[in-house]
């Protein structure tokens, strides 16, 4: 199986590195449009296999999409990255053009790909290559959830003091500061409801936190993070190849699911070797469904630049 990632920056980078650690495909290609970029990234990474283990051949390549082709999924991370200060939503002038013309390149040379959307700001341009792209909406995967859902056990593990591989927790809707959902009534530690062990200022604070989670990170490098995202993305990756049908919060095409249609956000899929497979009803509350609602009128606002752009 055939893998590519384009963007060998941090997050592009550490995602690859994570695919072959992991030994999710015979081959990586890792591609960025910076001269030499990606075959010194790749060259270093493939100094690693003596000493991390793995069998992965990883090809680097500038802007060569030829190399690409028979891939199997490519993860797209390309983009400029957020600066502190900066919203999600003002990348989009950006990265925009930068991800139609990705999608339109690979598709080229790997016309069954899945693609798997890292950059920002995601649910807008998981919904840009939706509609530029032509694909099944199953073979098109914003990752936001994942990474949003990582740092919420971070944070519900910190508050209390516990393992966070022993805990459930999701995070739905938009991937941003102030659209993301972290569902704390239906967080779990070792199936046991965590609202059992944390008061109601703490569980305000666990989700509050969650919901800063990148624009702290921010502050503190100077730009977006890198090891949770590209983990996250080789984490998705993972589910896809190996067909595992692991279930968790994508960011997805909606067609009248949790009341919604025309529209990339986060929600419950299933996911496997086709791609998302189906989406989970969780049975959101009132409250929750109303906070899901607000969530998706904010995206759409981001996505209607695309059309003012006329991008879609």
């Amino acid at each position: 199986m055939k893998v590519t990632v384009v963007g060998a920056g941090a997050v592009g980078a550490t995602c690859a590195e994570n695919i072959a650690r992991k030994q999710l495909a015979e081959e990586l290609v890792l591609l960025d449009i910076v001269e030499g970029f990606a075959e010194g990234k790749a060259m270093d990474m493939n100094q690693c296999a003596t000493l991390n283990g793995f069998d992965t051949k990883i090809t680097g390549s500038t802007n060569d999409y030829s190399k690409t082709a028979g891939s199997s999924v490519a993860v797209i991370t390309s983009g400029i990255p957020r600066k502190p200060g900066m919203t999600r939503e003002e990348l989009i002038g950006t990265n925009a053009g930068i991800v139609k013309t990705v999608t339109e390149n690979l598709l080229k040379h790997s016309p069954d790909v899945i693609l798997v959307v890292v950059s920002n700001p995601m649910d807008t341009m998981t919904y840009l290559s939706v509609k530029s792209s032509g694909l099944p909406k199953e073979r098109v995967i914003g990752m936001g959830g994942i990474l949003d859902s990582s740092r919420f056990k971070y944070r519900l593990s910190e508050a209390i003091g516990c393992s966070p591989n022993d805990l459930q927790g999701v995070v739905i809707g938009g991937h941003g500061d102030t659209t993301m959902i972290p569902l704390i009534g239906h967080a779990t530690y070792n199936s046991t409801p965590v609202t059992n062990f944390l008061s109601e200022e703490q569980q305000e604070s666990v989700v509050k936190e969650t919901m800063v989670g990148g624009a702290t990170l921010t502050k503190l490098l100077g730009t977006s993070a890198w090891y949770a995202p590209g983990a996250a993305g080789a984490y998705l990756v993972e589910s896809i190849v190996r067909d595992q049908k692991k279930l968790f919060p994508c960011c997805v095409y909606l067609d009248g699911e949790y009341g919604q249609s025309d529209i990339c956000i986060g929600v419950p899929v299933v996911v496997g070797r086709n791609g998302w497979e189906k989406i989970v009803d969780y049975d959101l509350s009132s409250e929750e469904q109303e906070k899901f609602n607000a969530s998706a009128g904010a995206v759409r606002k981001m996505n209607a630049v695309l059309e003012e752009m006329k991008l879609i």
